[in-house]
Protein backbone atom coordinates (compact mmCIF):
# COMPACT_ATOMS: atom_id res chain seq x y z
CA UNK A 1 0.00 0.00 0.00
CA UNK A 2 1.31 3.43 -0.95
CA UNK A 3 0.66 5.67 2.06
CA UNK A 4 1.70 9.32 2.43
CA UNK A 5 1.79 11.69 5.38
CA UNK A 6 0.76 15.29 4.65
CA UNK A 7 2.03 17.13 7.75
CA UNK A 8 1.28 20.57 9.10
CA UNK A 9 -0.93 22.57 11.35
CA UNK A 10 -3.34 23.65 8.57
CA UNK A 11 -5.07 26.30 10.56
CA UNK A 12 -7.27 26.69 8.52
CA UNK A 13 -7.07 24.29 5.58
CA UNK A 14 -6.83 26.28 2.34
CA UNK A 15 -7.91 25.47 -1.21
CA UNK A 16 -4.24 25.03 -2.10
CA UNK A 17 -3.79 22.27 0.47
CA UNK A 18 -7.08 20.69 -0.54
CA UNK A 19 -6.06 20.59 -4.22
CA UNK A 20 -2.73 18.96 -3.31
CA UNK A 21 -4.49 16.18 -1.40
CA UNK A 22 -6.89 15.60 -4.29
CA UNK A 23 -4.01 15.39 -6.78
CA UNK A 24 -1.96 13.12 -4.53
CA UNK A 25 -4.84 10.66 -4.32
CA UNK A 26 -4.24 9.97 -8.02
CA UNK A 27 -1.04 8.08 -7.17
CA UNK A 28 -1.32 7.23 -3.46
CA UNK A 29 -3.57 4.60 -1.88
CA UNK A 30 -3.96 6.54 1.35
CA UNK A 31 -3.10 9.98 2.69
CA UNK A 32 -2.85 10.77 6.36
CA UNK A 33 -3.18 14.46 7.09
CA UNK A 34 -1.06 14.92 10.18
CA UNK A 35 -2.04 17.85 12.37
CA UNK A 36 1.12 18.82 14.22
CA UNK A 37 0.45 19.66 17.85
CA UNK A 38 2.75 22.15 19.53
CA UNK A 39 1.55 23.44 22.89
CA UNK A 40 3.80 26.51 22.59
CA UNK A 41 2.28 27.64 19.28
CA UNK A 42 -0.80 29.86 19.27
CA UNK A 43 -3.41 28.62 16.82
CA UNK A 44 -6.48 30.22 15.38
CA UNK A 45 -8.67 27.23 16.13
CA UNK A 46 -8.51 24.63 18.89
CA UNK A 47 -7.19 21.24 17.80
CA UNK A 48 -10.61 19.61 18.17
CA UNK A 49 -12.19 22.20 15.86
CA UNK A 50 -9.44 21.75 13.25
CA UNK A 51 -9.83 17.97 13.34
CA UNK A 52 -13.61 18.16 13.08
CA UNK A 53 -13.50 20.62 10.20
CA UNK A 54 -10.90 18.73 8.16
CA UNK A 55 -12.53 15.35 8.81
CA UNK A 56 -15.85 16.77 7.65
CA UNK A 57 -14.17 18.02 4.48
CA UNK A 58 -13.01 14.47 3.68
CA UNK A 59 -16.01 12.55 5.04
CA UNK A 60 -16.70 11.11 1.57
CA UNK A 61 -13.09 10.11 0.90
CA UNK A 62 -12.17 6.91 2.82
CA UNK A 63 -8.55 7.09 1.64
CA UNK A 64 -7.92 10.26 3.68
CA UNK A 65 -7.40 10.06 7.43
CA UNK A 66 -6.80 12.99 9.77
CA UNK A 67 -4.67 12.40 12.86
CA UNK A 68 -2.70 14.48 15.35
CA UNK A 69 0.92 14.03 16.25
CA UNK A 70 3.67 15.73 18.18
CA UNK A 71 7.38 15.48 17.65
CA UNK A 72 9.19 14.79 14.41
CA UNK A 73 7.25 14.24 11.21
CA UNK A 74 9.58 11.39 10.22
CA UNK A 75 8.81 9.57 13.49
CA UNK A 76 5.09 9.99 12.85
CA UNK A 77 5.52 8.78 9.25
CA UNK A 78 7.35 5.68 10.47
CA UNK A 79 4.66 4.98 13.11
CA UNK A 80 2.02 5.18 10.37
CA UNK A 81 4.13 3.05 8.00
CA UNK A 82 4.09 5.80 5.40
CA UNK A 83 6.63 5.60 2.62
CA UNK A 84 6.28 9.23 1.60
CA UNK A 85 6.02 12.65 3.18
CA UNK A 86 3.89 14.89 0.99
CA UNK A 87 4.74 18.59 0.83
CA UNK A 88 2.83 21.39 -0.83
CA UNK A 89 4.88 24.03 -2.61
CA UNK A 90 3.65 27.51 -3.57
CA UNK A 91 6.85 29.15 -4.80
CA UNK A 92 10.39 28.28 -5.86
CA UNK A 93 11.59 29.68 -2.53
CA UNK A 94 9.29 27.20 -0.74
CA UNK A 95 10.82 24.43 -2.83
CA UNK A 96 14.40 25.41 -1.94
CA UNK A 97 13.58 25.35 1.78
CA UNK A 98 11.57 22.13 1.62
CA UNK A 99 14.23 20.39 -0.46
CA UNK A 100 16.72 20.88 2.39
CA UNK A 101 14.24 19.49 4.91
CA UNK A 102 13.55 16.54 2.60
CA UNK A 103 17.26 15.69 2.50
CA UNK A 104 17.40 15.69 6.30
CA UNK A 105 14.25 13.55 6.54
CA UNK A 106 15.69 11.06 4.06
CA UNK A 107 18.93 10.84 6.04
CA UNK A 108 17.08 10.40 9.37
CA UNK A 109 14.53 7.86 8.24
CA UNK A 110 14.98 6.82 4.63
CA UNK A 111 11.52 8.27 3.89
CA UNK A 112 11.24 10.18 0.63
CA UNK A 113 9.38 13.44 0.09
CA UNK A 114 7.03 14.11 -2.79
CA UNK A 115 6.61 17.77 -3.73
CA UNK A 116 3.43 18.97 -5.38
CA UNK A 117 3.11 22.56 -6.49
CA UNK A 118 -0.11 24.29 -5.55
CA UNK A 119 -2.30 24.97 -8.55
CA UNK A 120 -1.53 28.49 -9.86
CA UNK A 121 -4.88 29.98 -8.88
CA UNK A 122 -4.21 29.04 -5.23
CA UNK A 123 -0.50 29.82 -5.03
CA UNK A 124 -0.92 33.37 -3.69
CA UNK A 125 -2.64 32.29 -0.48
CA UNK A 126 -1.34 30.26 2.41
CA UNK A 127 -2.74 29.20 5.76
CA UNK A 128 -0.69 31.89 7.47
CA UNK A 129 -2.17 34.60 5.21
CA UNK A 130 -5.69 33.32 5.89
CA UNK A 131 -4.92 33.32 9.61
CA UNK A 132 -3.87 36.98 9.39
CA UNK A 133 -6.98 37.94 7.45
CA UNK A 134 -9.19 36.20 10.01
CA UNK A 135 -7.36 37.96 12.83
CA UNK A 136 -8.46 41.27 11.31
CA UNK A 137 -12.04 40.08 10.85
CA UNK A 138 -11.90 39.61 7.07
CA UNK A 139 -14.11 37.17 5.17
CA UNK A 140 -11.88 34.30 4.02
CA UNK A 141 -14.48 31.91 2.59
CA UNK A 142 -13.10 32.41 -0.94
CA UNK A 143 -9.85 30.73 0.15
CA UNK A 144 -11.43 27.68 1.78
CA UNK A 145 -12.75 24.49 0.17
CA UNK A 146 -16.52 24.25 -0.10
CA UNK A 147 -17.90 22.85 3.15
CA UNK A 148 -14.91 23.95 5.24
CA UNK A 149 -15.93 25.67 8.46
CA UNK A 150 -13.75 27.81 10.65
Amino acid sequence: MKRAIFPGSFDPFTLGHHSIVKRALAFMDEIIIGIGINENKRCLMPVEKRLESIRKLYADEPRVKVLTYSGLTVDFAQEQEAGVILRGIRTVKDFEYEEGIADINRQLSGIDTVFLFTEPEYSAISSSVVRELLHYGKDVRAFLPEGMEI
